[in-house]
């Protein structure tokens, strides 16, 4: 089903740039948080209990679509009003239970459901999709990505950008990989490996929900399929010290509090991208690789950070593309399913190639 009207829920960051971003592309959107927000915003906002099924059932009533950018404990009762409405659900979560609950109700749904539409889960495994099909068998698809400080201090090397919930969620949580064609759980924070990007040295580990649903998609396909973040050097280890033999990782709301108080966002970030695959094409062993460094950029009159741009542009192309009839409107939408250069040639998948530093 055709649609233009939008309810955009929480106004963070990202939530506000990507409401901005659709409504520069036409969509009526109403942005909708606990807050009352900036007089100064292209679009109206309603200030609302976001926790409360039957206010979001009141919200939704007219909308055709909801984007919740939300932290991710919420969004499982916002994708069951969205689906009772009969609406196109998107959000940006990295949570694995969350993804389960959102399939089981897609085979239902009268709109898409379409979860982890951010930049990981999301946009990498979009790449990740694409550099395997350039092969007559993919032996392995491997995706990282960093959110980091451009100007690093301390040891950690680290500024919470992003939800401190989120990430201390996919610092403790289990990861989902195939190996040698085994699907398998393994522990995060472990894998440790070195990457080079703009000749910047990092160090990338297991995280848990970066991966989505590609180990569903390519199980018996792929060999091989991992997802790491990267860090500066030193971060796993210290971080491994914080939750692990101080027992963070019993108190984790906690130790968001003390991350964020002792690492607070910072203005000048980098997003760093780096997503390989190796197989067979033209009857020999090749590799194929996407690797960018994404910086902030001025969007609707504004200094974005990269983080907060890369993942509103990252669902707000989908979005266009579902509005255009260039995706699926009904059931579930799998990352890997939507294809590249249509996602690039996206009014706002055209930030890609703007922001981003081969």
């Amino acid at each position: 089903m055709s649609f233009n009207s939008i309810a955009v829920l929480g106004l963070g960051k990202v939530g506000t740039l990507a409401a901005t971003l659709l409504a520069e592309s036409g969509f009526t959107v109403t942005g909708v948080d606990a807050r009352p927000a900036a007089a100064d915003l292209p679009f109206p906002v309603e200030v609302a209990d976001v926790a409360d099924a039957t206010v979001l059932q009141g919200l939704f009533s007219g909308r055709q679509a909801v984007l919740s950018c939300l932290p991710y404990h919420l969004n499982r009762a916002v994708a069951e009003v969205a689906h009772a409405a009969g609406l196109h659900y998107f959000d940006l979560t990295e949570d694995v239970p969350t993804t389960k609950a959102i399939i089981g109700l897609s085979a239902t749904a009268k709109g898409l459901m379409a979860p982890q539409c951010g930049l990981a889960p999301g946009f990498v495994g979009i790449v990740g999709a694409s550099l395997a099909a350039e092969f007559e068998l993919c032996r392995s698809i491997r995706m990282r990505v960093g959110a980091l400080p451009q100007h690093p201090t301390g040891l950690l090397g680290y500024a919470f950008n992003w939800s401190p919930e989120g990430v201390v969620n996919e610092y403790l949580n289990d990861c989902e990989v195939i190996e040698e064609g085994e699907r398998k759980w393994v522990s995060a924070m472990e894998w440790l490996e070195t990457i080079y990007v703009d000749g910047v040295k990092l160090e990338a580990f297991t995280t848990s929900g970066g991966l989505g649903t590609m180990c569903d998609t390519f199980h018996g396909k792929v060999a091989n399929i991992d997802y790491k973040t990267m860090r500066y050097p030193g971060h796993a280890e210290l971080m491994n010290f914080f939750f692990h033999e101080l027992l963070m990782r019993e108190k984790r709301g906690l130790a968001g509090e003390i991350l964020t108080n002792a690492k607070p966002p910072v203005d000048e970030d980098v997003v760093y991208v780096h997503v390989s695959a190796e197989g067979r094409a033209e009857g020999r062993l090749q590799r194929r690789e996407f690797v960018r460094a994404y910086y902030p950029l001025t969007l609707a009159g504004r200094h974005r950070t990269a983080i907060a741009w890369t993942t509103s542009a990252s669902v707000v192309a989908v979005i266009e593309m579902v509005r255009d009839g260039a995706l699926p409107d009904t059931g579930f939408l799998r990352q890997e399913d939507i294809p590249l250069p249509a996602f690039l040639a996206t009014r706002t998948g055209q930030l890609f190639a703007q922001g981003g530093r081969r």
